[in-house]
C-alpha cells in the first residue's frame, strides 16, 4: 500500500504540509474542517503537491522534512512537479 506526502494550498495562500494513504479522500476531510487544526480555519484547501512513499515510515520523513523547508523551498517544489503534470 503506497503512502503519500502532502502540500495543499489553503485560502489565504498559506501552505500545509501532512502525509495520508487516501490523498482524494484526505483533502475532502480537510475541506469538511475534520482534518488538521491550521485548516480549519483556513478553507478551502486544494492539493498542489503529492509525492509517493513505500512506506508510512518514508512518507511521515518525507512530511517532517518538508515542513522544516522554507516557503520558497516549497514553492520550488510545487512548481517542479507542476511542470512534469503532477500535483
Amino acid at each position: 500500500m503506497p503512502f503519500y506526502a502532502y502540500i495543499v494550498r489553503c485560502r489565504d495562500g498559506s501552505l500545509y504540509t501532512g502525509w495520508t494513504d487516501d490523498p482524494e479522500r484526505r483533502v475532502r476531510v480537510h475541506n469538511e474542517g475534520r482534518g488538521g487544526r491550521y485548516t480549519r480555519s483556513h478553507l478551502p484547501v486544494t492539493l498542489v503537491y503529492l509525492e509517493e512513499h513505500a512506506s508510512k515510515n518514508a512518507a511521515m520523513s518525507r512530511e517532517r522534512a518538508i515542513k522544516k523547508m522554507s516557503r520558497g523551498q516549497k514553492n520550488l517544489l510545487i512548481e517542479a512537479k507542476t511542470r512534469t503534470g503532477v500535483p
